[in-house]
């Protein structure tokens, strides 16, 4: 269930659609139970996303190399940058976009709140902000 969504659905570049569809294609035989639902729940919602150009890609909308700043139903406000399973360093900041941080996620836009199913139980994620790594 999502809270709020600023833009009404999930929003995905579409070089990143077909590069995120490969990982989690290759994930699907993950042990624990939370991750594939995680997985299974990203599957589902893309499948409704809304896939655009490069050009047409909203600032404030996470994906691949965003740095976001959550806020958490504990109040507790962390960054993290959104990785490709093989940068992922959490000692960095830098999650898998595989990790059900990332799962969480990807596609939102600041200012949404979501629920999301955690390996701890389901909680409330606040995007606070977004910010895009300069592509060189």
């Amino acid at each position: 269930m999502n809270l709020i969504m600023k833009y009404g659905e999930i929003i995905v570049e579409k070089k990143e659609f077909e590069v995120l569809k490969n990982i989690m294609s290759m994930a699907h035989y993950h042990k624990d139970a939370s991750y594939r639902a995680s997985i299974e729940k990203l599957n589902k919602e893309l499948t409704a996303a809304k896939i655009v150009s490069n050009k047409d890609m909203p600032d404030d909308v996470i994906r691949f190399n965003s740095t976001v700043t959550i806020q958490t139903a504990y109040n507790v406000t962390k960054s993290y940058q959104l990785v490709t399973p093989e940068k992922s360093n959490i000692k960095l900041n830098k999650v898998s976009v595989l990790a059900p941080m990332g799962l969480a996620l990807f596609g939102y836009a600041k200012g949404d709140e979501i629920l999301w199913q955690f390996p701890a139980g389901e909680s409330a994620i606040k995007i606070i902000d977004v910010e895009q790594l300069e592509l060189v």
